[in-house]
């Protein structure tokens, strides 16, 4: 996943249970100063995230540009969200996060770049018969190839897919991809992970309370080896096996 997107709220945080907002040419919370990203469309979540990390997975052996295809079993199956006969309620949030990221406008301005790249995460989604209405044996979904330039040559992370996936999807999914971006994290305060997950939890003790959590959760699946919150700043100290 590109660093500028790992480091940023674009797929937050917040409780799924919250009601999903939508955002026309909103300023993303992002951590650094080198950066900047707006968005329009429905908000995107860890879920959606998993998705798309899915997605850039498959499209690595595909050439730029061409169609990326799939069984929506095979992608259920992948995200662990059912472990033999998919449920179809697991296909129908699938199709509805697909069709989520279809319906965005995204701009990327990175001195990195030194432009602003602006797209739609999705150009296109086929997955129905357009006739009988009958869902496709395969679905197949295009890629912005403008995207590829968001990777480079080293600004881009790989996360551990068995680790995400053993993570409870939310804070500790995001900062497991925000932390992997960095061989040796800093120390980070409170509202600076409070801004970059996008979590919207209102009162400092309860977010403190889920950071908390996070942590221990990325020490038990062992991507971290230590980790502590002392007052307003959070430690880090990633495993060796986990660091890049």
């Amino acid at each position: 996943m590109p660093n500028e997107i790992l480091r940023s709220a674009l797929f937050n945080a917040r409780n799924r249970k919250q009601p999903r907002a939508y955002f026309k040419n909103e300023e993303i919370g992002i951590i650094g100063q080198s950066t900047r990203i707006t968005y329009t469309g429905e908000e995107l979540r860890q879920y959606d995230e998993s998705v798309w990390l899915q997605l850039i997975h498959l499209a690595r052996i595909a050439p730029i540009g061409s169609p990326i295809e799939f069984t929506a079993y095979s992608m259920v199956q992948a995200l662990r969200l059912a472990k033999s006969k998919p449920n179809p309620g697991h296909i129908e949030r699938l199709r509805e996060s697909l069709q989520r990221m279809q319906a965005t406008a995204l701009t990327i301005l990175s001195k990195r770049l030194g432009r602003a790249v602006s797209l739609s995460m999705i150009p296109k989604f086929e997955w129905q018969d357009e006739i009988s209405g009958a869902r496709l044996p395969k679905w197949r979904v295009f890629i912005a190839p403008e995207l590829v330039d968001l990777f480079g040559n080293v600004h881009f992370t790989r996360l551990q897919w068995s680790q995400r996936l053993d993570l409870p999807s939310g804070l500790a999914t995001w900062m497991h991809g925000y932390l992997a971006s960095h061989r040796d994290p800093m120390p980070l305060k409170l509202t600076t992970l409070q801004l970059g997950s996008g979590c919207t939890t209102v009162t400092p003790r309860k977010f403190k309370q889920l950071v908390a959590n996070a942590l221990a959760e990325l020490e038990r699946v062992k991507f971290l080896a230590d980790s502590k919150i002392d007052g307003k700043l959070v430690h880090f100290c990633r495993s060796k096996c986990s660091a890049r």
